[in-house]
Protein backbone atom coordinates (compact mmCIF):
# COMPACT_ATOMS: atom_id res chain seq x y z
CA UNK A 1 0.00 0.00 0.00
CA UNK A 2 1.15 3.59 -1.07
CA UNK A 3 -0.51 7.19 -0.82
CA UNK A 4 -0.27 8.76 -4.06
CA UNK A 5 1.02 12.13 -4.57
CA UNK A 6 -1.80 14.48 -3.50
CA UNK A 7 -1.63 18.05 -6.03
CA UNK A 8 -2.63 19.63 -2.52
CA UNK A 9 0.68 18.87 -1.12
CA UNK A 10 2.57 20.50 -3.89
CA UNK A 11 0.70 23.98 -3.63
CA UNK A 12 0.34 23.65 -0.24
CA UNK A 13 3.53 22.59 1.09
CA UNK A 14 6.32 21.77 -1.19
CA UNK A 15 6.11 24.92 -3.10
CA UNK A 16 5.84 27.71 -0.43
CA UNK A 17 8.30 25.73 1.28
CA UNK A 18 10.93 25.89 -1.36
CA UNK A 19 10.38 30.00 -2.12
CA UNK A 20 10.54 30.36 1.95
CA UNK A 21 13.64 28.70 2.36
CA UNK A 22 14.82 29.54 -1.40
CA UNK A 23 14.53 33.58 -0.47
CA UNK A 24 15.85 33.24 2.56
CA UNK A 25 19.03 30.95 1.88
CA UNK A 26 19.32 33.92 -0.98
CA UNK A 27 19.22 36.99 1.26
CA UNK A 28 21.74 34.91 3.47
CA UNK A 29 24.79 34.45 0.93
CA UNK A 30 23.61 38.13 -0.60
CA UNK A 31 24.46 39.85 2.55
CA UNK A 32 27.55 37.58 2.99
CA UNK A 33 29.00 37.88 -0.26
CA UNK A 34 28.19 42.04 -0.38
CA UNK A 35 29.67 42.63 3.28
CA UNK A 36 32.62 40.16 2.91
CA UNK A 37 34.10 42.46 0.80
CA UNK A 38 33.86 45.01 3.13
CA UNK A 39 37.23 45.04 5.24
CA UNK A 40 36.51 45.96 9.07
CA UNK A 41 38.25 49.63 9.76
CA UNK A 42 40.06 48.00 12.53
CA UNK A 43 41.12 44.74 10.77
CA UNK A 44 40.27 42.22 13.33
CA UNK A 45 39.59 38.83 12.18
CA UNK A 46 36.46 36.94 12.67
CA UNK A 47 38.32 34.70 15.34
CA UNK A 48 39.91 37.78 16.99
CA UNK A 49 36.56 39.54 17.34
CA UNK A 50 35.24 36.24 18.94
CA UNK A 51 37.69 36.19 21.26
CA UNK A 52 37.66 39.80 22.08
CA UNK A 53 33.63 38.92 23.69
CA UNK A 54 34.79 35.95 25.30
CA UNK A 55 37.62 37.76 27.47
CA UNK A 56 35.29 40.40 27.78
CA UNK A 57 33.06 37.71 29.14
CA UNK A 58 35.38 36.15 30.95
CA UNK A 59 35.33 33.16 29.07
CA UNK A 60 38.21 30.75 29.16
CA UNK A 61 37.42 27.63 28.75
CA UNK A 62 36.14 27.68 24.88
CA UNK A 63 38.27 27.23 22.13
CA UNK A 64 37.75 28.91 18.82
CA UNK A 65 38.63 26.50 15.76
CA UNK A 66 38.55 26.42 11.97
CA UNK A 67 36.15 24.18 10.37
CA UNK A 68 35.51 23.23 7.03
CA UNK A 69 32.21 24.03 4.75
CA UNK A 70 30.72 27.29 3.54
CA UNK A 71 29.05 28.91 6.35
CA UNK A 72 29.62 26.16 8.88
CA UNK A 73 30.51 28.44 11.87
CA UNK A 74 28.53 26.76 15.42
CA UNK A 75 29.11 26.81 18.49
CA UNK A 76 29.30 23.60 20.37
CA UNK A 77 28.25 23.50 24.09
CA UNK A 78 29.54 19.69 24.68
CA UNK A 79 33.31 20.31 23.34
CA UNK A 80 32.99 24.21 24.22
CA UNK A 81 34.12 24.99 20.71
CA UNK A 82 33.71 27.80 18.63
CA UNK A 83 34.23 26.55 15.44
CA UNK A 84 34.64 29.29 12.61
CA UNK A 85 34.27 28.59 8.59
CA UNK A 86 37.46 29.42 6.43
CA UNK A 87 35.32 32.55 5.60
CA UNK A 88 35.23 33.54 8.40
CA UNK A 89 38.23 32.60 10.89
CA UNK A 90 40.86 34.49 9.31
CA UNK A 91 38.68 37.28 7.47
CA UNK A 92 39.06 40.39 8.45
CA UNK A 93 35.74 41.83 6.61
CA UNK A 94 32.67 42.88 8.23
CA UNK A 95 30.85 39.99 7.28
CA UNK A 96 33.17 37.52 8.95
CA UNK A 97 32.89 39.33 12.23
CA UNK A 98 29.38 39.41 12.42
CA UNK A 99 29.20 35.87 11.97
CA UNK A 100 31.92 35.19 14.34
CA UNK A 101 30.39 37.30 16.94
CA UNK A 102 27.06 35.98 16.61
CA UNK A 103 28.58 32.26 17.59
CA UNK A 104 30.44 34.30 20.79
CA UNK A 105 26.73 35.09 21.63
CA UNK A 106 25.81 31.49 21.50
CA UNK A 107 29.00 30.62 23.34
CA UNK A 108 28.23 33.67 26.16
CA UNK A 109 24.64 32.68 26.27
CA UNK A 110 25.79 28.90 27.51
CA UNK A 111 28.14 30.46 30.15
CA UNK A 112 25.56 32.64 31.63
CA UNK A 113 22.61 29.92 31.59
CA UNK A 114 20.41 31.26 28.93
CA UNK A 115 17.22 29.23 29.71
CA UNK A 116 15.94 29.33 25.75
CA UNK A 117 19.05 27.60 24.83
CA UNK A 118 19.03 24.84 27.47
CA UNK A 119 15.51 24.70 26.79
CA UNK A 120 16.60 23.77 22.65
CA UNK A 121 19.44 21.49 24.04
CA UNK A 122 17.20 19.44 25.90
CA UNK A 123 14.62 19.00 23.02
CA UNK A 124 17.03 18.01 20.30
CA UNK A 125 16.38 14.09 21.39
CA UNK A 126 12.72 14.51 21.07
CA UNK A 127 13.10 16.85 17.67
CA UNK A 128 15.35 13.96 16.32
CA UNK A 129 12.58 11.05 16.55
CA UNK A 130 10.18 13.74 15.66
CA UNK A 131 11.98 14.61 12.44
CA UNK A 132 12.40 10.58 11.64
CA UNK A 133 9.17 8.85 12.03
CA UNK A 134 6.77 11.85 12.27
CA UNK A 135 6.08 12.39 8.75
CA UNK A 136 6.40 8.75 8.40
CA UNK A 137 3.46 7.98 10.99
CA UNK A 138 1.04 10.47 9.61
CA UNK A 139 1.18 9.56 6.21
CA UNK A 140 0.61 5.88 7.16
CA UNK A 141 -2.14 7.74 9.26
CA UNK A 142 -4.06 8.98 6.54
CA UNK A 143 -4.60 5.58 5.44
CA UNK A 144 -5.45 3.85 8.81
CA UNK A 145 -7.31 6.93 11.08
CA UNK A 146 -7.42 9.95 12.65
CA UNK A 147 -5.88 8.97 15.88
CA UNK A 148 -2.77 7.83 14.25
CA UNK A 149 -2.34 10.85 12.46
CA UNK A 150 -2.42 12.67 15.41
CA UNK A 151 0.53 10.36 16.93
CA UNK A 152 2.46 11.41 14.23
CA UNK A 153 1.13 15.32 14.69
CA UNK A 154 3.21 14.61 18.11
CA UNK A 155 5.83 13.31 16.85
CA UNK A 156 6.33 15.80 14.05
CA UNK A 157 5.12 18.77 16.40
CA UNK A 158 8.48 18.46 18.60
CA UNK A 159 10.42 19.60 15.35
CA UNK A 160 8.25 22.63 15.23
CA UNK A 161 8.90 23.48 19.03
CA UNK A 162 12.50 22.96 18.45
CA UNK A 163 12.41 25.48 15.66
CA UNK A 164 10.09 27.86 17.77
CA UNK A 165 12.24 27.61 20.67
CA UNK A 166 15.61 28.13 18.35
CA UNK A 167 14.03 30.88 17.32
CA UNK A 168 14.62 33.42 20.74
CA UNK A 169 18.18 31.45 20.93
CA UNK A 170 19.31 33.08 17.73
CA UNK A 171 17.45 36.24 17.23
CA UNK A 172 19.58 37.34 21.15
CA UNK A 173 23.17 35.72 19.87
CA UNK A 174 22.64 38.37 17.01
CA UNK A 175 21.07 41.08 19.73
CA UNK A 176 24.42 40.41 22.05
CA UNK A 177 26.39 40.44 18.91
CA UNK A 178 25.62 43.92 17.09
CA UNK A 179 25.47 45.26 20.46
CA UNK A 180 28.91 44.19 21.77
CA UNK A 181 30.91 44.13 18.76
CA UNK A 182 30.78 48.51 18.62
CA UNK A 183 30.72 48.12 22.79
CA UNK A 184 33.97 46.38 22.32
CA UNK A 185 35.50 48.38 19.94
CA UNK A 186 35.87 45.35 17.05
CA UNK A 187 33.79 48.00 14.92
CA UNK A 188 33.09 51.53 14.67
CA UNK A 189 29.24 52.30 14.54
CA UNK A 190 28.81 53.10 11.07
CA UNK A 191 29.92 49.39 10.67
CA UNK A 192 26.90 47.70 11.85
CA UNK A 193 24.95 48.66 9.45
CA UNK A 194 26.40 45.33 7.74
CA UNK A 195 26.85 43.39 10.46
CA UNK A 196 22.65 43.88 10.94
CA UNK A 197 22.22 43.11 7.40
CA UNK A 198 24.44 39.99 7.52
CA UNK A 199 22.77 38.29 11.11
CA UNK A 200 18.79 39.84 9.96
CA UNK A 201 18.91 37.89 7.29
CA UNK A 202 20.54 34.69 8.23
CA UNK A 203 17.43 34.74 11.08
CA UNK A 204 15.07 34.34 8.35
CA UNK A 205 16.43 31.27 7.57
CA UNK A 206 15.27 30.10 11.30
CA UNK A 207 12.08 31.32 10.58
CA UNK A 208 12.12 30.05 7.22
CA UNK A 209 12.68 26.02 8.38
CA UNK A 210 9.61 27.38 11.17
CA UNK A 211 7.24 28.05 8.36
CA UNK A 212 7.69 24.44 6.34
CA UNK A 213 7.45 22.72 9.59
CA UNK A 214 4.06 24.61 10.43
CA UNK A 215 3.08 24.19 6.77
CA UNK A 216 3.53 20.37 6.59
CA UNK A 217 1.61 19.79 10.58
CA UNK A 218 -1.12 21.83 9.01
CA UNK A 219 -1.32 19.75 5.71
CA UNK A 220 -1.66 16.52 7.18
CA UNK A 221 -3.71 17.51 9.89
CA UNK A 222 -6.35 19.10 6.99
CA UNK A 223 -6.20 15.85 4.91
CA UNK A 224 -7.11 13.66 7.81
CA UNK A 225 -9.80 15.73 8.58
CA UNK A 226 -8.84 17.55 11.85
CA UNK A 227 -8.92 21.46 10.77
CA UNK A 228 -11.70 21.13 8.24
CA UNK A 229 -10.51 18.91 5.72
CA UNK A 230 -11.61 15.35 4.84
CA UNK A 231 -9.75 11.99 4.49
CA UNK A 232 -12.33 11.49 1.62
CA UNK A 233 -11.91 14.70 -0.53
Amino acid sequence: MFMPFDPMYLVLVLLPGLLISGLASFMVKSAFNRYSQVRSMRGMTGAQAAQVLLDQAGIGDVRIVPAQGFLSDHYNPLTKELALSEQVYSSNSVAAIGVATHEAGHAIQHATHYLPLWVRSALVPMASIGSNLGLIVMAVGLMLSKVVVLVGAVLFGAVLLFQLVTLPVEFNASSRAKRLVVEAGIVYPEERGGIDAVLNAAALTYVAAAVSTLLTLVYYLWRAGLLGGSQDE
